[in-house]
C-alpha cells in the first residue's frame, strides 16, 4: 500500500518519543528508517521500528546516550557508544570527526558498544553532502558461511563509500554477505521463499525457506572475493574499535542481547574539492553513457537505482507492506492507550 512520507515519518517519531526517545534522537531513527524506505531498501526501513521498541524496554538501548567520546590522538576518535541508539551515535561522532578531516585531511572514529546503524548509505550522503569523502563500515552477527563452508562464522559486513560529485554523490552501500539478513526476514515475514543459492539452513543445506535461512547462513557475494572482502572488513573494524569478533558478535537482531559489534568511519577532506567533484561526476556520466548489453536496460551507477526510488516515493509515497503497515498503526494505537490510562490514573 502507499503511505504518505509524513504520515509515516510522524508515527514513528510519535512511537519513539512515547517510549522515552528524546525527540531529536527520535527524529535521527526515523528519518534514517525512512530513508531507508525511499531508497527501496525495506530490510533496513521501518520493518526495525518494533524491534528499536523492544530493545529500549529491555534495557538493551539506552534512548538519550550519544557516546562518550576520547580523542586518540588529533584524528582518531574512540567512541563507546553507551548502548546509544546507533544513527544517534554515529552522527554525534562523524560531527566530531568532520571538522578535524577539513582542517588536517583524513579523521577517522571507531565505535562500539552501540546499537544497529542502518543503512551505511544514509551516512555516506551525509558525509558527502557536505563535501567531504567517506568509508564506512560495520560488522554483525556472524550470519555469512565462509567460501566453502556450512556454518555462519563471519558478518554480512556492509562498506558504504561516498564521494562528492556533480550533480549529486557517487554512494556505494554493499554487503559482503550476498543479501543482508533484513532481507531474509522481509521475505520470511511476507511468506515469500528466497532464491536458492542465497542461503543454507540450520544443517548448512541450500534451502529458499526464508524462516529456515533465518537460523542458517547466508552465502558471501562473489565466491573467494566476497569473503575474503567479508573477513577483511571483521578484523579491520574489531581491531579498531575493540569489538566482538565473529561468532561473539550479539545483539543487531534480537532483543536478548546487548549489541556488540564495531563501526568505523574513514572522513577525507579532497586537496582540490571543486575539481574533484566536476571530474567525478564527468566520469560517472561517460560510464552511464556506455553502450548495454540490453538497450532495454542502460547502463547504471552505484546509487542509480536507490536514488529513482527516492524520487518515486517523493512524488507517490512509500510503499509499505500491508502487515507491516497495521503493525506499526498497533504500536503507536498500543501507545495510545497507555498514555490515556496514564492520565485516568492520574485524575
Amino acid at each position: 500500500m502507499q503511505v504518505q512520507i509524513e504520515d509515516a515519518r510522524k508515527l514513528a517519531e510519535r512511537v519513539l518519543i512515547g517510549h522515552g526517545v528524546p525527540p531529536a534522537h527520535a527524529h535521527i531513527q526515523a528519518d534514517l528508517f525512512i530513508e531507508a524506505e525511499k531508497r527501496g531498501l525495506p530490510s533496513h526501513g521501518l520493518l526495525r521500528l518494533r524491534r528499536v521498541i523492544e530493545r529500549i524496554e529491555a534495557g538493551l538501548s539506552v534512548a538519550g546516550a550519544t557516546g562518550a567520546q576520547t580523542w586518540s590522538g588529533r584524528n582518531y576518535l574512540s567512541v563507546d557508544g553507551e548502548r546509544g541508539l546507533g544513527p544517534v551515535v554515529a552522527l554525534a561522532a562523524l560531527d566530531a570527526i568532520i571538522p578535524r578531516a577539513r582542517e588536517d585531511g583524513v579523521a577517522l572514529a571507531a565505535i562500539r558498544n552501540t546499537n544497529h546503524l542502518g543503512a551505511l548509505a544514509y551516512y555516506a550522503e551525509y558525509v558527502a553532502a557536505r563535501g567531504l569523502t567517506v568509508i564506512a563500515l560495520t560488522i554483525s552477527e556472524a550470519l555469512v558461511h565462509p567460501h566453502g563452508g556450512r556454518a555462519a562464522m563471519i558478518g554480512t559486513n556492509p562498506i558504504a563509500i561516498g564521494v562528492p560529485a556533480e550533480p549529486g554523490p557517487f554512494i556505494l552501500d554493499m554487503a559482503t554477505g550476498l543479501v543482508s539478513m533484513g532481507k531474509i526476514h522481509d521475505h520470511a515475514n511476507r511468506g515469500e521463499a528466497i532464491p536458492l543459492g542465497w542461503a543454507l539452513d540450520r544443517e548448512g543445506n541450500p534451502t529458499t525457506d526464508a524462516g529456515a535461512a533465518k537460523h542458517g547462513a547466508i552465502a558471501p557475494f562473489g565466491g573467494t572475493k566476497g569473503y575474503a572482502l567479508g573477513l577483511a572488513f571483521e578484523v579491520l573494524v574489531t581491531s579498531l574499535a575493540q569489538s566482538a569478533i565473529g561468532t561473539d558478535v550479539k545483539g543487531t537482531l534480537d532483543s536478548v542481547a546487548v549489541s556488540n559489534k564495531g563501526d568505523l568511519f574513514i572522513v577525507i577532506a579532497p586537496r582540490h574539492a571543486e575539481a574533484a567533484k566536476a571530474l567525478v561526476g564527468d566520469y560517472l556520466e561517460k560510464v552511464r553513457a556506455t553502450a548495454p548489453a540490453d538497450p532495454a536496460h542502460p547502463v547504471l551507477v552505484p546509487g542509480d537505482r536507490a536514488r529513482a526510488a527516492r524520487e518515486r516515493a517523493l512524488s507517490h509515497g512509500l510503499k509499505l507492506d500491508n502487515g507491516l503497515w497495521s503493525d506499526l498503526q498497533a504500536l503507536d494505537a498500543d501507545l495510545a492507550r497507555t498514555e490515556h490510562g496514564r492520565k485516568g490514573a492520574a485524575q
